[in-house]
């Protein structure tokens, strides 16, 4: 059954494994939702009943293959939409996720589909988060994020995570976008066209660079 609720617990479900191989324990679901753990709790179990994830008692929550495919569903209109604002209407790329969280739940199946074709059907958001394909298929390469970096690591900026538009803000304004690509001097300083770059507090949890 469609519900919001159900959509949004799946997506962060889904959202928390996508750069790390950390399963989410109830404590960090409500932590990201925002949520009374009794609510998750009562909530993580409807969600089992219905098929959609896996749960004992005290330990993490995973997805079921079911959970995943609508998880996948939610993720790949909320990235389409954000990416469609970008590039149609000129927002920013820190001004897309709110946005995005209040149209993924009301635009129709035949508007994403057309959102999704007038843009090329487009593999990553602006942020480098995976569009996950109408079958829920992603492609993703091989990734390492900025603070595990050693020294002297070259690659491409991957993703750059919408969760503080300030630190988006500060970043772009650097010039570090997803596919730049840079040299790690360590978790603080990069080299971004042949020039050190400090980067600000937050940077080294929010980046993540091809490996």
């Amino acid at each position: 059954m469609a519900s919001p609720a159900v959509d949004d617990y799946l997506k962060t479900i889904y959202h928390h494994t996508e750069w790390q191989p950390d399963r989410i324990t109830p404590s960090q679901l409500a932590l990201e939702l925002g949520l009374a753990p009794s609510s998750v709790t009562e909530m993580v179990q409807k969600l089992a009943a219905q098929g959609l994830v896996t749960h004992r008692p005290y330990g993490p929550v995973s997805l079921t293959e079911a959970g995943e495919l609508r998880a996948a569903a939610v993720i790949r209109r909320h990235r389409l939409i954000e990416t469609w604002l970008v590039r149609e209407f000129d927002y920013t790329w820190d001004e897309v996720h709110d946005e995005a969280e209040v149209l993924e739940h009301t635009v129709s199946d035949r508007l994403l589909d057309g959102i999704d074709a007038r843009l090329g059907h487009p593999s990553f958001d602006p942020h480098g988060d995976a569009i996950p394909d109408a079958a829920g298929h992603v492609n993703r390469e091989p990734f390492v994020a900025l603070g595990d970096a050693v020294p002297g690591h070259r690659g491409r900026v991957l993703r750059i995570s919408d969760r503080d538009p300030a630190l988006l803000r500060l970043l772009d304004d650097a010039g570090l976008r997803p596919g730049t690509r840079v040299e790690v001097r360590d978790a603080s300083t990069l080299v971004l066209d042949g020039a050190p770059l400090d980067l600000p507090d937050g940077a080294a949890r929010a980046v993540w660079l091809s490996a």
